[in-house]
């Protein structure tokens, strides 16, 4: 029976709150103290975070761009396939799968758990049990249809953007209004490299690109992927920034540097105790929308590669009723339920974060392809090009060369699970007689 195609059933409001989920995780919650450590004062803090949501919105359009172009399921795997072959294609699916979108989901799942267990006073040896069940329950979710699935993440969504709001009126109204403190330079911390500062910045704002795997889900795409793509990440900046100007505000830029949950000491300074279990839930909500998304884009990823014939031809089946890829969805949940189980919260991170922004350099490169191959205009193309798209990766570029500076062994290990794919695609190829690419 053929599949019966995926419905287009998510709205310009469903996308934004997609990318809004899929970039908002844990990191605004944790990684702002890691950049303050880097930098010497609020200011240049400040500005990082700007120039690192100004940056990560010149890949929202270059993405849009090629949304635009194919308006299908599967995103950076299609245009890789399509740019630079099945091989290409593959070994961005096979590195999803087996590091950066389970990886993910896998690390995030794992921050719910220790938040769950610190706001209900449980044993930390709960921590893992609790992520597990975080990844069962959001891919429960998502097994009934991609509307009802959506309902859902705009919930995640909509409560994560509450608790910011809530930590950034409790930061501001605590500081006073007026205040100079968030601005003053440190007397202490001694500025960095500029890459070493915004690695944290520019790892916060990952996930954007989660709405291009769902494009064979959204009305009229060629016009709502584009806008939706820059509102979210609109959404996302704004949010960003006030919340490390609450931060600063409230702890300064020494306490900001020396905090290991910003969030929290900004809220049990005001609320006590109470403060820090309301923003506690809140992180374990932001956490579930950010698994949820996760799992639902590499499903598309993992359905699209089976039609190719590039995975197992079950996962490329729709369920006849929901016309979502429920065995696709399964078979990632179930990998990142392993490495749950099997890896600590600091490796998964690292290998995920490395992979996701390699992936990113690569995917933004087939946008050069397009230009140069395909014909006829999209409905949106990227502004400034090819000045935009090169500033994208060439950031990105050094991002990922910094990040394997700093942290070798993890952006070895990804290394290795890539070239680990070049004998499984020629293994593949040769057991299911794929055509050359």
């Amino acid at each position: 029976m053929e599949n019966p195609g995926y419905a287009r059933r998510l709205t310009l409001m469903d996308a934004a709150l997609i990318v809004v989920g899929g970039i908002i995780g844990g990191g605004i919650f944790l990684n702002p103290g890691i950049a303050a450590q880097r930098t010497d004062s609020s200011l240049v803090l400040l500005c990082l975070w700007v120039g690192g949501g100004l940056l990560t919105l010149i890949g929202c359009l270059c993405y849009a761009e090629l949304g635009a172009r194919r308006p299908e399921a599967g995103g950076s795997y299609v245009y890789l396939r399509e740019a630079f072959g099945k091989l290409a294609g593959f070994l961005f699916g096979w590195t999803m799968l087996l590091v950066i979108y389970s990886g993910s989901s896998a690390a995030v799942a794992t921050i719910f758990g220790s938040y769950a267990t610190s706001v209900f006073g449980l044993s930390p040896t709960l921590v893992k049990p609790l992520a597990v069940g975080a990844i069962v329950f959001v891919t429960g979710l998502n097994l009934f249809g991609i509307r009802f699935g959506a309902q859902v993440q705009n919930v995640f969504a909509i409560l994560k953007l509450a608790a910011i709001a809530v930590l950034v009126v409790t930061g501001l109204a605590f500081a006073g209004a007026g205040t100079t403190q968030a601005l003053t330079p440190s007397p202490t911390h001694v500025a960095g490299g500029l890459a070493g500062a915004l690695l944290p910045v520019l790892f916060a704002f990952s996930g954007f690109s989660y709405l291009n795997n769902l494009a064979g889900e959204v009305r009229d795409p060629q016009r709502t992927l584009p806008r939706a793509l820059v509102l979210g990440m609109l959404v996302v900046i704004a949010a960003y920034v006030l919340t490390n100007y609450a931060y600063l505000a409230v702890l300064g830029h020494d306490g900001l540097a020396s905090s290991q949950a910003p969030a929290a000491d900004v809220m049990s300074r005001v609320f006590g105790d109470t403060g820090a279990k309301i923003i506690a839930i809140g992180i374990a909500v932001s956490t579930l929308g950010f698994c949820n998304i996760t799992l639902v884009a590499g499903a598309r990823v993992l359905q699209v590669m089976g039609e190719d014939g590039l995975f197992f031809a079950s996962v490329a089946r729709l369920h006849p009723r929901y016309r979502t890829p429920n065995i696709a969805l399964m078979a990632l949940s179930g990998w990142a339920i392993v490495l749950v189980l099997a890896a600590n919260y600091g490796q998964l991170l690292d290998f995920a974060t490395f992979g996701d922004w390699a992936a990113y350099a690569v995917t933004i490169a087939t946008l050069f392809w397009y230009r140069r191959h395909a014909t006829g205009r999209p409905a949106f193309v990227t502004p400034a090009y090819p000045l935009l798209p090169l500033t994208f990766l060439l950031a990105v570029i050094a991002v990922v060369v910094a990040y394997a500076w700093d942290k070798p062994l993890s952006a070895g290990v990804v290394c290795l699970v890539v070239l680990a794919g070049l004998p499984v695609y020629a293994v593949w190829r040769r057991l299911f007689r794929l055509a050359t690419p």
